[in-house]
């Protein structure tokens, strides 16, 4: 396209996405990065948080000597937020043009096609390898991530980039 043509589609889409932020839709983009966004929910990690609670609150209520000063309750709220924190921030995968992100405990992380080593499907299973650091584990019982569609999404991306895709 020209510039002019280019300027004139910006300025275009620029008041066709006013008119959709005030109408409370979704912005259109101009030439837009096709990815795919698998998410799930981690449920497992706060429940054991709240068990864990429960068990230390059980222990102390049980001590003869132990009084619930303020610090107690702190303690025990802070770790209430912590399960529902971890409740509410899903993970996901997202699988891009030539790289795939994911939210891991220390943040988003993003691995390039150079940087994976492998992928393996296995039964509500799907792990990508990198070339350096632990494995990145997708599971349908822990994170009830759909991974039926995953691995047939890894397995064209594996494909297109000439990864090894490892199927059990």
């Amino acid at each position: 396209m020209s510039r002019s043509w280019e300027r004139k589609v910006r300025k275009n889409m620029s008041k066709i996405n006013k008119v959709r932020k005030k109408s409370g839709g979704a912005p259109v983009v101009f030439n837009a990065e096709k990815k795919d966004r698998y998410s799930g929910r981690n449920y497992v990690f706060p429940i054991l948080l709240l068990i864990f609670v429960g068990m230390y609150s059980f222990v102390m209520q049980g001590d003869p000597k132990f009084e619930a000063t303020t610090m107690y309750w702190v303690t025990v709220a802070c770790y209430i937020i912590l399960a529902a924190l971890f409740f509410l921030r899903k993970p996901y995968l997202t699988i891009g043009k030539d790289y795939v992100q994911s939210r891991r405990f220390t943040g988003d992380k993003r691995l390039n096609v150079a940087d994976i080593k492998g992928i393996r499907v296995q039964d509500g299973y799907v792990t990508i390898m990198p070339q350096k650091g632990a494995s990145w584990t997708y599971s349908r019982l822990l994170n009830r991530f759909k991974t039926d569609e995953m691995a047939a999404k890894l397995k064209t991306f594996a494909g297109t980039h000439g990864i090894a895709f490892d199927e059990k």
